[in-house]
């Protein structure tokens, strides 16, 4: 090859198509029929379907988190209603771009009776007086606007213009959804990945669906990064393990490394001596990781940890102490603030062991993987402005101080985790009185029921 000739563009073997182009990109839904999720606002016979469907649209907003197909529904919407269509993006363009697209919608509405649909991508990236450009065009009908947002647009779009839009909420995609798309994908040969002759080991697909968290192009973008990544064998397949998707999903780990294995091992002596109730043993562990020049905030570091995952509610005060051992080495430092640390090590040793906190918040996290980001109840979140009362937020809230012994009976918790229990108090030390709290409670729930 000589200098100034262009180099060859590797294709991966057996992917004919434009590979270049984002397997996210390449799977956008055509038409309604393709396209996953969001059933609430656009099951048969649905008001915006049929509004789509007939060409009679008004000014859209889409609110959702990413991946959830805010603009490939402003593409299908363009498709199917045969208008003039310009994806505008808020991040990219300003004023002067805007008057631009606007002169040559009215052209398309003067001369082909044709309207445009004006996507504007991020629209809550834009300030007030680029949102006000837009509000003489949607007035007149010259444009149709679809603004996407992934931010509140009560707060982030002005009013003037929300008034004239309706707003759409696009949920997260759940994980059957995700799943059908990862699969069309994978068989799919003309925009799919399906050239590359990919068998996937059980699960692969369960898990990329679970951890791209309702959405759509992380799932696709991990799909085709394993994908590409795994070596065809003699046979030209390609078999993706869960191993290689949970390498491609994860993200890198940071790792703490001061003074090597005995530094781990030394404090792991005294974080089991605590836990084992051992005052003696506790106190040599922290005096060897003294002497040997550990730092002082780092161990008490340690003991801070040790009270909540260790002991937790069995002696809420095991918290308060050794938060004010670190109080108590800021203010001597070395040597004389080393004895505030003994005195906490002895407290947490002898106090009553509970890891009943650890245990919940762990089974808290787990299903947090597992569940995805599950959306807050309406009837528990703040309707702070017309909009967001519209949509149902706060209405039927139980405020429990106008009811007896200001308790009522009330879900919390997402609908499909309705029920869940994580919090399991001892029988042991102070928890013994929180367990009592929670049995007083349950039975008013009953009662009331």
């Amino acid at each position: 090859m000589n200098l100034f000739e262009k180099p060859k563009k590797n294709k991966p073997k057996g992917l004919s198509h434009e590979w270049k182009t984002p397997l996210a990109d390449r799977m956008r839904p055509k038409n309604l029929d393709e396209f996953m999720g969001q059933k609430h606002i656009l099951k048969k016979d649905s008001v915006l379907r049929k509004a789509i469907e007939k060409g009679e649209l008004q000014s859209l907003i889409f609110w959702g988190p990413p991946g959830t197909g805010k603009t490939t529904l402003a593409y299908i919407i363009a498709e199917i209603t045969n208008t003039h269509f310009v994806a505008f993006s808020a991040v990219t363009s300003g004023i002067k771009e805007i008057k631009k697209i606007m002169e040559e919608a009215k052209k398309q509405k003067k001369f082909y009776n044709r309207r445009t649909i004006l996507l504007v991508d991020e629209v809550h990236r834009f300030n007030k007086a680029q949102q006000d450009a837009f509000l003489p065009y949607v007035e007149k009908g010259d444009i149709i606007f679809i603004g996407a947002t992934t931010e509140n647009p009560s707060f982030e779009v002005i009013s003037a213009l929300l008034s004239r839009s309706k707003v759409y909420t696009l949920n997260p995609l759940n994980e059957q959804e995700l799943k059908i798309i990862l699969d069309r994908a994978v068989k799919d040969r003309k925009r799919g990945l399906g050239e590359l002759n990919l068998k996937l080991e059980d699960k692969v697909l369960d898990f990329i669906a679970q951890m791209a968290n309702g959405d759509a192009r992380v799932a696709l973008t991990t799909l085709e990064f394993t994908a590409l990544a795994t070596t065809p064998d003699k046979d030209n397949k390609r078999f993706i393990t869960l191993k290689v998707a949970q390498e491609a999903m994860q993200k890198k780990a940071l790792v703490y490394d001061k003074g090597g294995e005995e530094h781990y091992n030394i404090i792991s002596a005294l974080h089991k001596s605590l836990r084992g109730s051992d005052p003696d043993a506790s106190l040599y562990w922290l005096g060897r990781m003294l002497a040997g020049g550990e730092d002082p905030l780092y161990i008490v570091r340690r003991l801070i940890r040790f009270a909540s995952e260790d002991i937790g509610n069995a002696d809420p005060q095991a918290l308060q102490v050794a938060v004010a051992a670190k109080e108590a080495y800021h203010f001597l430092g070395s040597p004389e603030g080393e004895l505030a640390l003994a005195q906490t090590v002895v407290y947490l040793a002898t106090a009553p062991k509970s890891n009943s906190i650890y245990k919940a918040f762990n089974l808290v996290f787990g299903d947090i993987q597992k569940t995805q980001a599950l959306p807050v109840p309406l009837h528990i979140r703040n309707p702070v402005t017309k909009l967001m009362k519209d949509l149902g937020y706060g209405k039927d809230y139980k405020y429990p101080h106008n009811h007896s012994n200001h308790f009522v009976d009330e879900e919390y918790l997402p609908e499909n985790l309705r029920g869940r229990k994580y919090y399991k108090p001892t029988d042991f030390g102070f928890e013994k009185q929180i367990k009592k709290r929670l049995l007083w409670w349950e039975k008013k729930k009953r009662k009331s029921k």
